[in-house]
This record gives structure tokens, C-alpha cells and sequence, in this order.
């Protein structure tokens, strides 16, 4: 992908925007509103009429027709006892496993549900299917263990609702395999058992000059587990001011957990970016960024970097970073093969941390089933100064503009563990290393920046002596300089090198870099591409011990 079809914006970040309240005399009253939908936003059951059975055509046919309606918000419509909840409290708080969800059966998957509360303050509803029937997963507080909470002797209401639910499967009942929990965000694991990044159903107006909006999935359906199946189907609800939509779930645990997505999302109103299969994670610290280096451990983050596999078929890693200001990159394409937040270091002498094992998190890559036609990887980049903040955000973004009244469907799988799906037969980038530019020994007599750049994999660990492999390098601006590729056999693979300087002593606007390996014009490797932002003047301090000259 050329570096000149490649979009950088900057934006400011911003906050979630609860939607208006309306009541459901004055809807009713005007005809805009549905039966079925006066049901919904009165948190009645949401199934089919008498006689038809539950399917993911009818909730599509729902939601559509939902979107003709105006938003109903349900957020915070609890106690004021579960409002108030500090942390702590809400830690108190378990489901009991010996209620687990289908635990008498010999299926192959339970559910345990999660206690509304703190943060989680909007009620969805629960239901269970059977062969197309539906049930509704009511509220009791004899499913719950309120430790040391003050629910303890609270009665709260049998219509409550619920916050989330996760889900085991046989092969471990302790330990969960998939998560959903909070607007429309899930998470799920691989063999490795550990949670990290997370996922959403949508995302709309991330990283614009103005508030986001977090779409909620609000009503859930849960195909009852039959044995030896391996696979359970859910099926979720979307609702949002900006849109509706119907979301069908195939969940299949593994090395991978895979899901297959299809989501059909219905706009109320025109949404300016959309964001479709949204990936959100946490980059602090690493290798390559170095900004919060206060912390004991050498790297902190859930995700290294975002891993591309254009249209063309060009496979593309991009580090991730920690900016001093909200950082946002287009990388445009025509119906993409795939993309994923990845953590591809996987060495927990890199991390020191025997308590999260941020060596152990998942890789998350998407890979669509259908035509995505022409639109563009999105990532945000935002400054954290603390690992409990997730800064990291990826999606794609369709080209065509999204109004009110469309069908917009998309299908995809999602991947999740330690492993990928994929071969590229091409080198993977294992490190990227930054520092000051210069030679050794020298006195610096300007500034430029070190980029080292590790491959592994592919034809390299097989190339014969004779073999002279070159890096290809290309920047926005700048003058590059210093350059190398030799063997690094401590990874049985290629080290490349080179220093930037920036064009002049006082710009500080980012600077697009891109780079692979080739060798008798043949490419042997994936392509890294970087954007480093010059520091201002003032401080590209040259470092240059007193004793050169």
C-alpha cells in the first residue's frame, strides 16, 4: 500500500453521550411506535408473535423496525443501593455457580449472569431457546452471593435484569471462554485461559471533535447447549440514538476460540464513522515506546501492534505507541482480507509481571466473509499514563456514507488466542526497537532517530551466504540514512537499520515510514510501517559525550 494512500487526522478525545428520554404515552400517542417495540422499551419479553418461532430473520425484521422509532435510554434505571455501589462492594458481589445455566444438562457449555451495579447501569434482558422457543432468564437474588456488600439485606425488584453473562465450557467449568459485559463489548480467550483486549458490536464517532456513542446490546439469546456440539449460538439486540441491530454469535472454543459474526445494523440517522467489528485494547509501554518508563517493568500492554492483510494481499504490521497527544491513522482499502490487534511478544521476560501475564494475552484478528467493498483500517491511539485504561482502538470504516433507513450487513470470524489463523509465508516483524540516531564513537553534529527493526520467519532462516538481501525504505519526510539488513542469528532471522532526520529543527508533524526486505527484487518479508513524531526543538538534546570530537 503506497504511503500516500494512507489518511492522518488528529482529533481530540472525547466522552460517552447518554440519548433523551421520552415517554411512551406521548409515542404511543403520535403512532411512532410499534407493539413490539412498546414492548421492548417497557422491558416486557421481546419474542415472536404466537405461533412463529424465535430466528435470527426475525430479529433482524425487529430491529429494522425498531429504527423507525425513536431511542428509548434505559441507562441507569436502577436502585439507588446498586447506584451507589463503590468498587469494593461490587467485587462482593458472585453469581452462584451451583445456578449455573444449563449446569443439569450434559451440554457441552454454562452461563453465569452478572449482578447489575457501579458501572453497569443499564438492565438487558436474558432469554433462553429451545428449539425456537423462547424463555426469559428472570432476575432472582438467589442466584447471587452478596458477600459483604449492603445488598446483603436489600430487596430489590423481581424485574431487575441483568448486566451480563459469561459463559464455560467442558473442558474447564471454572474458568470462563467468552465474557459479554457493558454497552456492546465482549471478550473471550484461547487455550491460554487469559483475558486482554476486548471487542465490541459497533462503534460510532470514535475519536471525532464530538462525544462518542456506545451502542448497547440489550436483549440477549441463548441457544440451549447440546452435547458434543462444541459450538453455542447467541443472539443479541442492538440499540442506540444513532442505530439498531441484529447480531447472530457462533462460538467455537479452541487453541482459537473463532466466532462467526453476522450483524445486520439498521441507522436511525446519519452517522458520520461508523465502526464496524471494533477492537479495543491498552498499549503503556514497550520496546519501541518508551514514554511512561517509570514502571518497574520493562513493557506493559495488552497488544503490540495492528496486524493488516489488504485487498492486494500486501500483509502489513504496524507498531502500536503511546503518544503525547490523541493519535488517529486511516489505512485505506478495497474489501480487506483481515486485520487484528496483536500481541505478538510472547516473552514473559520481556514483561517481569507475574500477576496480569500480559505475555499470555490473546490475539484478536478479524477476518470478513463477505464483500466489505472500499473503506479504510482505522486506529486511535490515546495517551494513558496507567495500564487500567484501554487507549487502543481499531476498525474498519466503510467508504459509503451511512444514512438513515439503510440495511447494512456485515459477516465476519473473529480468531482469539495466542496463535493466528494465518501463514503469511512472508518474515514477521518480532521486534522494533527506537532510539537516538548517530554512529558510535562519533560526535552526533545533528539529530536523528534510531529505528531497528527485527524479522523472523519466512525464506529468511534459509537464505544461502551469497544471497544479498536489501531494506526497502520510504518516508514522508525527512532524510533517511545509516541504512543495514544483516543476519541475526539469535533469532534465526534479519535485523534492518536506519536513522531519520527530520526535515527542519522545528516541525513536529508526524513523519509515515515503511519498510520491508527484499532480496533480487523479490519481497521476503511483511511490510512495518511507523509514524514517529519529531520531538519539538528544544528538546532533541544530541547527547554527545564530552570526550569526542
Amino acid at each position: 500500500m503506497p504511503l500516500n494512500t494512507l489518511k492522518y487526522h488528529s482529533v481530540t478525545a472525547v466522552q460517552p453521550q447518554s440519548g433523551l428520554r421520552i415517554s411512551l404515552m406521548t409515542l404511543a400517542a403520535a403512532g411512532m411506535l410499534f407493539a413490539s417495540q412498546l414492548a421492548h422499551a417497557a422491558g416486557i419479553q421481546v419474542a415472536p408473535p404466537d405461533g412463529e418461532k424465535f430466528s435470527y430473520a426475525w430479529l433482524k425484521g425487529y430491529a429494522s423496525n425498531m429504527a423507525k422509532t425513536p431511542y428509548q435510554d434505559h441507562k441507569g434505571e436502577l436502585p439507588a443501593s446498586l447506584k451507589n455501589l463503590d468498587w469494593d462492594e461490587y467485587q462482593q458481589i458472585h453469581f452462584r455457580k451451583d445456578k449455573a445455566l444449563w449446569k443439569d444438562t450434559d451440554g457441552d457449555f454454562r452461563a453465569e449472569l452478572f449482578h447489575l451495579g457501579l458501572y453497569f447501569d443499564t438492565p438487558i434482558q436474558l432469554y433462553q431457546l429451545q428449539d425456537g422457543e423462547v424463555s426469559p432468564i428472570k432476575y432472582n437474588a438467589k442466584m447471587f452471593d452478596y458477600g459483604k456488600s449492603k445488598l446483603k439485606n436489600k430487596k430489590l425488584p423481581q424485574d431487575l435484569g441483568f448486566a451480563g453473562f459469561r459463559m464455560q465450557f467442558h473442558t474447564d467449568w471454572e474458568r470462563d471462554v467468552i465474557a459479554f459485559l457493558g454497552a456492546s463489548y465482549f471478550r473471550a480467550v484461547g487455550k491460554e485461559m487469559q483475558y486482554g483486549l476486548s471487542a465490541r458490536g459497533l462503534a460510532i464517532d470514535t475519536a471525532m471533535p464530538k462525544p462518542e456513542e456506545f451502542p448497547v446490546f440489550t436483549d440477549f439469546w441463548m441457544e440451549a447447549p447440546k452435547k458434543d456440539d462444541g459450538t453455542t449460538t447467541i443472539y443479541a439486540l442492538m440499540d442506540s440514538p444513532s442505530v439498531t441491530g441484529a447480531y447472530r454469535f457462533d462460538i467455537t472454543p479452541g487453541e482459537r476460540l473463532k466466532m462467526h459474526v453476522d450483524a445486520a445494523v439498521y441507522p436511525r440517522k446519519a452517522v458520520e464513522r461508523l465502526g464496524v467489528a471494533p477492537l479495543t485494547s491498552m498499549y503503556m509501554v514497550g520496546e519501541n515506546d518508551r514514554r511512561t518508563s517509570y514502571d518497574w517493568r520493562p513493557e506493559i500492554h495488552d497488544s503490540d501492534g495492528l496486524a493488516m492483510h489488504t485487498g492486494n494481499g500486501e500483509w502489513i504490521w504496524r507498531p502500536l505507541g503511546n503518544p503525547e497527544n490523541l493519535r488517529f491513522n486511516a489505512y485505506s482499502d478495497d474489501n480487506p482480507k483481515g486485520f487484528g490487534l496483536m500481541q505478538r511478544d510472547r516473552n514473559f521476560d520481556h514483561y517481569q509481571d507475574d500477576g496480569v501475564f500480559y505475555e499470555k494475552r490473546p490475539n484478536l484478528w478479524i477476518e470478513p466473509t463477505s464483500d466489505w467493498g472500499k473503506g479504510s483500517v482505522q486506529l486511535v491511539e490515546i495517551p494513558t499514563l496507567d495500564e487500567t485504561f484501554d487507549n487502543i482502538v481499531a476498525f474498519w470504516n466503510p467508504a459509503q456514507p451511512v444514512e438513515a433507513g439503510q440495511e447494512l450487513l456485515f459477516s465476519y470470524n473473529m480468531f482469539w488466542g495466542g496463535t493466528v489463523p494465518f501463514d503469511t509465508q512472508r518474515a514477521e516483524v518480532v521486534n522494533t526497537f527506537t532510539g537516538l540516531g548517530g554512529v558510535i564513537g562519533k560526535k552526533r553534529p545533528y539529530y536523528s532517530k534510531r529505528f531497528v527493526v527485527d524479522f523472523k520467519g519466512g525464506l529468511l532462516d534459509s537464505l544461502g551466504k551469497d544471497v544479498k538481501v536489501k531494506p526497502v525504505i520510504t518516508t514522508s519526510a525527512g532524510r533517511v540514512e545509516i541504512t543495514s539488513a544483516r543476519p541475526l542469528a539469535s533469532i534465526d532471522g534479519y535485523r534492518a537499520m536506519f536513522d531519520l532526520v527530520p526535515a527542519d529543527d522545528s516541525s513536529t508533524d508526524p513523519i509515515n515510514l515503511r519498510l520491508y526486505l527484499e532480496a533480487n527484487g523479490q519481497p521476503l518479508t511483511e511490510t512495518w510501517i511507523y509514524q514517529w513524531n519529531p520531538p519539538a526543538k528544544e528538546d532533541r538534546e544530541l547527547h554527545n559525550a564530552g570526550h569526542l570530537k
